[in-house]
């Protein structure tokens, strides 16, 4: 039993490990998405998006 576990965690840590750098490139990309349509739509607006916090 032991000798066939440490394939399927080896496995299973192979998989956890690039379902994280998966969910970090799409956090990177929504964050930048997220980043250009305020941007756009504050042009839009004539809003000036330096001087307005957002939390």
């Amino acid at each position: 039993m032991t000798e066939n576990a440490q394939p399927d965690a080896f496995r299973r840590n192979s998989l956890l490990e690039t379902a994280l750098e998966e969910m970090l490139k799409f956090e990177r990309k929504e964050s930048e998405f997220r980043k250009k349509d305020r941007a756009e739509r504050a042009a839009d607006l004539r809003l000036p998006l330096d001087e307005i916090k957002v939390h």
